[in-house]
């Protein structure tokens, strides 16, 4: 009696939503990290409306068999789905139960992604009340037109378009078949997914077609499975600018937590990024502002995250959502690779002030041509810390033969967090940093020559500007459903020590000097470490190909890349090279001055922590030394505050002169290699024809 009472009460209470609402239950939206500003909606652009009668039948009956062959006799809920999802919620099993199309509907349309029995419970009323309200007509119309197909498509003439090219109208029983086994599971049983269970499902519905009368059985033996259109890059529902790309990082993210395309597609979900809108636009701003007047063929990458917990705050891949991402583009990172060099040799106590050779040319054990520097640049006996404010390539390709280029290559890994193999390793013939497969046997890893992504690099610094922790970069703060409840929180991972705080906060002391060796020192004096790095073409006199910019504060890391889609050379409007300092750097410089404007001024280490190896070697008696030059060093200058190239030509990558601390008379260095000879000739600063990479490149 009572148990009947309480029944009425609840059905008597249960309020049946206007089907218009359906499109706003299924709409998710995508914030930024305020939680309240708007990046995209997805779910509520490719969907068209039709009447029941502009569906083909055999397509309405391929969907019957598919997912409710009674649905025209069933009172709008399975019983046996109720007990099923509620033994399974009692017993710690799976909530999924056997659902009437009704309760699909209500589920999809009416109520969150859930999976209770609660909500199993407040489905059953909702389906009860909808079916004696509603014709079975009018809800099979409903249901059609917001179920979800997959590839962007919502209801069913989206899907017979996007599928086949064809009207529902036009839907043939075979073509109906294919889009109700979709339903189920559309990212799975995407013909160009798994198409051989796809086809397999297939065939079962047109069996269950046939059982139920719908086809005859003549039909089915001569029913082949249909061609379907190749899957489309979908833009829909991204924003035409940057952000696009944001929202799709977004969506690769909570695909790899286990939600399905069609949770995040239309299951109303309410999901807060953890980009930041001020940053967002700083980041758009410092691009087109700098890039104003430059030539076309030019890209643009920008990655800024939070050392402490990992969030990308602001990302910039390009100029349309739906383009190319180029701060996923796995590009030469020049000198920017250097501080992880300088990180494996301080973890084998080299300190920063050991002194190795920075003459040019030279020659090594491992490479038949000579090494130089950007511009010929030469120091016998420079620091470490000096060395990498100069950007000394001599320097670099000879400490990373001593410390061994495979520990460079694990120090990089772990800074940056990419795996140990990475997208099938050797990837076009090209050398990357996280593919074995490229044969990191060279010393060449130690002035950039594997490629990285720009996000890498903001990831890497930011290691050293957190005293060595490393978190995972993430996009997503938090998910909800349409009625608020907190699906997923994500503060970050917890971390983990990818270097020892000693060396990286020695790191951060060696880079302090670089910002203003380059013309890029940020407002006000803030401190900040950062490189700069740019890498030529092999094969190339003009070969300027990719720069980059990347630096930090304690709170923020950002990377600039610079390039082109074919690595062409890449010049300026005034048709000069584009060094890492250029218009990378300037683009650096002012997103950095913007977002850190009215922020404390946080320091960065003030001495060097590692007192190792800081001593003078003996010259090898078989070598001879290699000239220096008498041209002082250059002058420090305060970073112009306009955001145009500070020079023609780098300073930090083209200077000719040796460090005031340097004379034909200083000690030569100690450890490591010994001095080689003057070596061949050739210009410096750029690549003779056809020589070797890494020999006579621009790697600043």
């Amino acid at each position: 009696m009572l148990l009947g009472v309480f029944i009425g009460v609840v059905y008597a209470s249960t309020d049946v939503p206007d089907p218009d609402s359906v499109v706003n239950a299924q709409t998710t939206v995508v914030y930024y990290s305020d939680g309240t500003t708007v990046m995209a909606k997805l779910g509520d652009e490719n969907r068209t409306n039709v009447t029941l009668d502009q569906v083909a039948k055999p397509a309405r009956y391929a969907i019957l068999a598919a997912e409710n062959r009674s649905y025209y006799s069933d009172p709008g809920i399975s019983f046996t789905g109720i007990l099923r999802a509620a033994w399974n919620n009692v017993t710690g099993g799976s909530t999924q139960g056997g659902s009437t199309i009704t309760q699909q509907y209500v589920k999809n349309a009416f109520l969150t992604q859930e999976q209770s029995f609660s909500r199993k419970f407040q489905e059953l009323f909702l389906a009860i009340k909808l079916d004696n309200n509603y014709s079975k007509d009018e809800i099979l119309q409903n249901y059609l037109n917001t179920i979800y197909f997959g590839r962007g498509a919502y209801g069913i003439e989206a899907a017979a378009e996007t599928y086949f090219g064809v009207q529902a109208a036009q839907l043939t029983p075979q073509q109906g078949a294919v889009l109700a086994v979709l339903i189920r599971n559309p990212s799975y049983y995407d013909p160009e997914s798994h198409p051989e269970d796809a086809q397999d499902r297939w065939g079962k519905v047109l069996d269950a077609m046939v059982s139920e009368g719908w086809l005859s059985s003549t039909d089915r033996q001569a029913s082949t499975y249909p061609p379907v259109n190749p899957k489309a890059a979908s833009g829909l529902g991204m924003p035409k600018g940057p952000e696009g790309l944001i929202v799709t990082q977004a969506i690769q993210e909570l695909e790899s937590k286990g939600y399905t395309e069609q949770q995040i597609r239309a299951g109303g979900l309410r999901i807060t990024t953890t980009v930041d809108p001020g940053m967002q636009n700083a980041a758009v701003t410092a691009v087109n502002d700098v890039m104003g007047g430059e030539p076309q063929n030019l890209r643009q990458a920008l990655v800024a995250v939070d050392p402490r917990t990992g969030a990308v705050k602001a990302y910039y891949g390009g100029p349309s959502g739906t383009g190319n991402d180029y701060a996923q583009a796995q590009r030469q990172p020049g000198s920017s690779m250097k501080p992880y060099v300088l990180a494996t040799a301080l973890e084998q106590g080299i300190s920063v002030d050991a002194r190795r050779n920075g003459s040019s040319p030279q020659t090594f054990p491992d490479r038949t041509a000579p090494v130089r520097n950007s511009g010929n640049a030469s120091c016998p006996a420079c620091t470490l810390k000096e060395a990498i404010t100069r950007s000394l390539n001599t320097t670099f390709y000879g400490l990373a033969y001593e410390v061994g280029p495979d520990n460079v290559r694990d120090t990089a890994l772990k800074a940056t967090g990419l795996p140990e193999t990475w997208q099938g390793g050797l990837l076009d013939g090209k050398k990357t940093l996280a593919s074995p497969e490229s044969g990191v046997t060279g010393s060449s890893i130690g002035i950039g020559e594997y490629e990285v992504r720009a996000v890498d690099q903001a990831v890497g610094f930011a290691t050293f500007a957190n005293g060595g922790i490393h978190h995972a970069p993430f996009f997503v703060a938090k998910v909800a459903d349409n009625t608020g409840a907190v699906l997923l929180q994500n503060g970050g991972d917890a971390g983990t020590q990818a270097v020892p705080s000693d060396v990286a906060n020695d790191v951060s002391f060696a880079l302090e000097g670089v910002a203003d060796y380059s013309h890029r020192s940020l407002a006000g004096g803030r401190q900040v470490a950062s490189k700069t790095g740019t890498q030529g073409k092999q094969g190339s006199t003009v070969d300027d190909t990719d720069a980059y910019m990347v630096g930090y504060t304690p709170s923020i890391s950002t990377a600039v890349w610079m390039g082109s889609d074919q690595q062409d050379a890449i010049v300026n409007a005034q048709g000069k090279p584009i060094y890492g300092s250029g218009l990378p750097g300037a683009i650096w410089q002012e997103f950095m001055n913007t977002v850190l404007k009215g922020t404390p001024k946080e320091p960065l280490p003030s001495k060097a922590l590692i007192s190792g190896d800081t001593g003078h070697g003996v010259p090898d008696p078989s070598q001879s030394a290699a000239p220096t030059s008498d041209a002082p060093a250059p002058t420090q200058q305060s970073a112009p505050t306009q955001s145009t190239e500070p020079t023609e030509t780098d300073p930090s990558e083209t200077s000719t002169s040796t460090s005031s601390s340097s004379s034909t008379s200083s000690p030569p260095p100690a450890g490591g290699l010994p001095l080689p000879g003057p070596g061949g000739g050739g210009q410096g600063g750029t690549r003779t024809q056809g020589s070797p990479p890494g020999q006579g490149a621009p790697n600043g």
